[in-house]
């Protein structure tokens, strides 16, 4: 059977902050998800599989039902713990592709979750597990198409496994976990509906895309998808290098990401930031630190810029300025677009800034060389 072949993310056509908020989310999956709202035929799908498909392989524990990381037995599912602790060997690894789990819109909380056999427990003194949706996406990526038409309890567990990292089922007493690590994408139609506040919160990035207006890029998205409906391998091998170069570089990110820092005045910035837009709860700020870490490593950076802060406010922030029922939405998108312009103004001031900064200070230590010599 020919394996379907993934329309190449990095030939998708403009939406540029949608493949950005999807990037940043492979870079570091715990920034929490993202909400891509648009009308129909603007690649949303698309973006998402394509996403899934250009992810570097992992390694993941053999015989593992929930592809648990071996190297990290913090994050190891209930069987591998008594697996490990059962053995005297290390657990065998085998590398597997990026899991992409499509999550149907008549999902139960059941399908979700997984379920314990509570019968079984009882009669057996057997503690059996049957994996759900949460299992299969662990360290892959979870779709969710018309997430608006889910159950909002569904939604809710969906949101809270993915900022947990962990799936636990309790069930008359027993009790099962699991890692349930993975990047969450949903879309909507807002023609259909929208989510419920409380829930559009909780997704950590959001975007709006529209089709673009642009005679040509309209022209340029016609011509690669016929390319790509006559000859979907040889378009697929044309743009292989540039897919590659991106999963590099998402895959170095991630090793750079934890070692990202961070300075009093960066928290200063992102504090007052959201404080001035009197956006609810403190959930923005840490989204927009997650974001901003993860832009730094992707670019690359040890260390976060106001630009990336600016970059990370302009995904996190649009679909929360507008809670509040006494608020006008019109003037809170508008504060926040003139925010982030000062921020990247600020930037790019500064980065014109360091380069001198730098080329002075090399002159001063030349200087002391030169004299130490003499």
């Amino acid at each position: 059977m020919n394996q379907r072949v993934i329309y190449p993310f990095t030939a998708i056509v403009g939406q540029e902050r949608m493949r950005r908020a999807l990037v940043l989310n492979a870079v570091d999956p715990r920034i929490g998800g993202v909400l891509i709202r648009g009308e129909r035929g603007t690649a949303k799908s698309t973006a998402a599989r394509a996403l899934a498909a250009l992810l570097p392989e992992e390694e993941a524990i053999e015989g593992c039902r929930f592809g648990c990381d071996p190297h990290d037995p913090t994050h190891w599912c209930t069987e591998c713990i008594e697996r490990a602790a059962a053995s005297k060997e290390p657990l065998p690894v085998i590398r597997r592709p990026t899991p992409f789990i499509n999550l149907p819109v008549s999902a139960t909380e059941d399908r979700v979750v997984g379920t314990l056999d509570i019968e079984r427990a009882i009669q057996k003194g057997e503690r059996h597990f049957e994996p759900g949706v949460l299992a299969s996406a662990n360290r892959g990526l979870l779709y969710i198409d018309e997430v608006n038409l889910l159950d909002d309890h569904v939604v809710d567990i969906l949101l809270d496994s993915a900022a947990m990292g962990m799936n636990i089922v309790e069930r008359e007493g027993i009790s099962f976990s699991h890692p349930a690590r993975f990047i969450l994408v949903g879309t909507m139609n807002p023609e259909e509906g929208d989510l419920r506040p409380q829930l559009l919160d909780r997704f950590a990035l959001s975007v709006d895309i529209r089709g673009i207006p642009d005679a040509r890029a309209r022209v340029e998205i016609m011509e690669r998808n016929i390319a790509f409906e006559q000859d979907p391998v040889k378009f697929r091998e044309a743009w292989l290098p540039r897919e590659q170069a991106l999963s590099e570089r998402i895959q170095k990110a991630r090793a750079l990401v934890d070692e990202v820092t961070y300075t009093t005045r960066d928290l200063l910035i992102i504090a007052d930031l959201t404080a001035s837009l009197e956006v609810d709860g403190h959930r923005a700020d840490l989204v927009i630190l997650k974001a901003a870490r993860a832009q730094a490593a992707f670019e690359g950076r040890s260390h976060i810029v106001p630009n990336d802060i600016a970059l990370a406010a302009e995904l996190a922030l649009p679909h929360r300025v507008k809670a509040g029922p006494f608020r006008r939405s019109d003037i809170g998108i508008e504060a926040l677009e003139e925010r982030i312009e000062q921020l990247k103004e600020q930037a790019a001031v500064e980065a014109e800034q360091t380069p001198s900064d730098e080329d002075d200070e090399g002159k001063k230590k030349r200087a002391v060389s030169k004299s130490e010599s003499v």
